[in-house]
């Protein structure tokens, strides 16, 4: 990536929030690094590099600011085919996908060479993937020890280093500390569920998110009001294992973005917590480029968000209950395949007390035992294909998924068409360009037949997805 020192220098000067992400200011008196809305007070140009990414700063022989906090910093969305490469692997190491296996493995999951994947990533991000991943270990490690009362050893291991001695030399050649260097003045909080802040780029309108969920809770899995969303979740880890609990979400006190609360017994899989959290609720977008290709479409509510999927495979259960019936009516029968498939979890909440069941579990289902839940026979055998796709590998629904490939692949499927095919894309991959042909609500929006809807889109590439959102949110009545 090209950085233009000069706007870079002009973006840190005004504390440009739009800027948040897309670089890092290095001050070499200080060999410091920070984000270009830091509040300290403003280096002299002489003194400052920029670099593309966390990790390229880093390599470069510079800390992160104890103030900014560079591992809070906004992702970047992109549709870009190199960027978007980039950007999935990149969203797959953060997930800690480079933990147990090498970039061989990555790239073979990703579909390219190794060779292509590190050209690309180097492009794109100015390091290597194994030096980014490096980086976000330790950056995630910092935000664990900043943000929980986890104990270091247990940071270690959630934060991918296999072994406290790790944590503590690699900390130490970095930062100059060691990690409890961080907790040194800190008040000791609550071990039953950790608190992360989430930040992403204004206009952010979280309350269209809100109801966005909140009309499509599903009783015992998820719960939605005003003021946040909770819901529980079942992740894998390590060794087949999977990690299992609750998290509520609600907007962040101070800055664009969330506060989420994470229970304690999904510690092992926080990177994947945040992750979903940051899908569901579209804190990667930049509202700004979105605004300038939809113009007067977006223009009314330029904070409105794509929100996607905490679980790709519940999205693509969820879409296919919903296919012609009403979104009350989807949630119904989801409730009831939930009451009867899903495992039941403890939590805090008393509207909160069943896991959706996964793809295995749904896998093993007769039909009949579906239909016997008000499904409908053809949409019963449907669930179970799809279930079996997924759980056999033919289906994938990762981030790093082909988008075309599970397009193709979800068509092949029985019961599934090109609407529910790109609603799962557009939520579950949370592909922006995915575009459902013939929705009521968008040719209703638009009033239009299918192939002027079509025809009319093509001006909203690469961001049809947002297109078809705010076309949905025009014909909602005032709340």
């Amino acid at each position: 990536m090209q950085l233009d020192p000069d706007i870079c220098y002009r973006a840190h000067r005004a504390r440009d929030a739009r800027f948040d992400g897309r670089f890092y200011t290095a001050v070499g008196s200080t060999r410091i690094y920070c984000r270009p809305v830091c509040t300290a007070p403003l280096p002299k140009r002489e003194n400052c590099r920029f670099y593309a990414s966390a990790a390229a700063a880093e390599q470069a022989g510079y800390r992160p600011c104890l103030r900014c906090r560079p591992e809070l910093a906004p992702g970047l969305a992109s549709v870009d085919a190199s960027a978007r490469l980039a950007r999935a692997a990149a969203s797959l190491i953060d997930d800690g996908a480079l933990t147990d296996a090498n970039l061989a493995s990555l790239a073979e999951r990703l579909g390219v060479t190794d060779r292509h994947l590190r050209r690309v990533f180097e492009a794109q991000f100015g390091v290597t993937p194994i030096a980014y991943a490096q980086t976000a270990r330790l950056l995630l490690a910092k935000r664990l020890l900043t943000d929980t009362a986890m104990p270091v050893t247990d940071v270690a291991m959630a934060a991918g280093f296999g072994s406290l001695r790790r944590l503590n030399t690699l900390f130490a050649q970095r930062y100059r500390m060691s990690p409890s260097a961080l907790r040194s003045e800190r008040a000791p909080r609550p071990l039953d569920h950790h608190v992360f802040r989430l930040h992403t780029q204004l206009p952010f309108d979280f309350a269209a998110l809100l109801r966005f969920h909140g009309d499509r809770a599903v009783g015992g899995v998820e719960a939605a009001d005003a003021k946040g969303y909770g819901r529980t979740l079942s992740l894998p880890v390590a060794d087949g294992r999977t990690a299992a609990g609750w998290l509520e979400i609600r907007r962040a006190a101070r800055g664009a973005g969330i506060e989420v609360r994470v229970d304690a017994r999904l510690a092992t899989a926080i990177p994947r917590v945040l992750a979903a959290c940051k899908h569901a609720f579209d804190l990667n977008c930049r509202p700004d480029e979105v605004l300038a290709v939809l113009g007067d479409l977006a223009r009314p509510r330029p904070g409105l968000r794509l929100p996607g999927a905490f679980d790709a495979f519940e999205l693509g259960v969820r879409a296919i209950l919903g296919q012609q019936v009403t979104v009350q009516a989807a949630r119904t029968l989801a409730h009831r395949l939930v009451q009867r498939f899903g495992a039941p979890i403890e939590t805090p909440f008393a509207d909160l007390d069943r896991l959706f069941p996964d793809a295995p579990r749904l896998a093993a289902a007769k039909p009949a035992q579906i239909a016997e839940l008000g499904i409908v026979a053809q949409r019963a055998r449907a669930l179970v294909a799809f279930a079996q796709a997924v759980a056999e590998g033919r289906v994938r629904l990762d981030p790093a998924a082909d988008v075309e490939s599970t397009l193709a692949a979800l068509s092949a499927l029985p019961g599934i068409g090109e609407w529910t095919a790109h609603y799962i894309a557009m939520r579950a991959l949370h592909w922006p360009d995915a575009f459902p042909p013939g929705d009521v609500a968008v040719l209703k929006a638009l009033g239009c037949s299918r192939a002027e809807a079509l025809a009319q889109a093509e001006r909203w590439r690469p961001w049809r997805a947002y297109a078809v959102i705010h076309l949905w949110k025009s014909l909602e009545k005032p709340r």
